[in-house]
């Protein structure tokens, strides 16, 4: 289902990134990005990538990375390859369809792996970040950007009424979804909160971890390592 959701919306899914979130979503990507302070040779792996926007990110940041994304959903990693091609440094990233419960790497292989946007889509949170520690060398390092619990009352009041009738209004307007874009909501609104989530990366053996809340808490970013 989600594979079918998303090749639904790929060809609008980033334009719609920019309305949904008026924008504020590449200020959180830039967060994430310097949270991470990518350095030159590292073996990055962007995980459920989409369309790249994060690996294309890193790229400009730390050039002489090695970025592979994973995604399931190939029109969706098709739309970034075409628009990489465009931006430049393409070269650099490797594409490859894959499931994240069942990541076709080595042991030991990533000194990063970034996940923005992806996780509350997976089938299994728990087996993905076990997947993702499995992957990773000792000293390597875990970040997650994802829509997060809103702590303020009244801002929370206010985001969940933008949430439930604009969102999926735009996603009828925009891309003729309404439906992919109200289950995009949903979503959000299922994941565990701030605390649980981080409960669960340490349940997977991460250690170190930490989150900071992003726009009072409409998302938040995870960190956790392997050591």
């Amino acid at each position: 289902m989600i594979k079918a959701l998303f090749a639904g919306v790929s060809n609008k899914y980033d334009v719609m990134n920019d309305s949904m979130s008026l924008g504020t979503h590449r200020i959180w990507k830039t967060a994430m990005v310097d949270w991470l302070a990518p350095r030159a040779g590292e073996r990055i792996l962007d995980l459920a990538g989409g369309t790249g926007d994060i690996a294309m990110r890193i790229l400009k940041r730390s050039p002489q990375s090695q970025l592979t994304v994973l995604d399931l959903t190939e029109e969706m990693m098709h739309r970034g390859q075409q628009r990489a091609k465009t931006v430049g440094g393409h070269e650099s990233i490797q594409w490859i369809s894959g499931d994240a419960l069942q990541l076709p790497f080595a042991n030991n292989s990533f000194d990063s792996c970034t996940i923005a946007f992806g996780i509350r889509n997976f089938t299994d949170i728990l087996g993905s970040l076990d997947e993702v520690f499995r992957i990773l060398k000792f000293g390597g390092r875990l970040l997650i950007l994802e829509f997060s619990d809103v702590r303020n009352t009244v801002l929370r009041q206010i985001y969940d009424r933008y949430s439930f009738a604009v969102i999926p209004w735009l996603g009828q307007m925009m891309a003729n979804d309404k439906e992919s874009y109200r289950y995009l909501v949903e979503s959000i609104r299922r994941f565990p909160k701030q605390d649980e989530f981080a409960a669960m990366i340490e349940e997977a053996g991460f250690k170190r971890v930490k989150y900071r809340n992003l726009s009072m808490g409409i998302a938040a970013l995870h960190s956790g390592w392997k050591v």
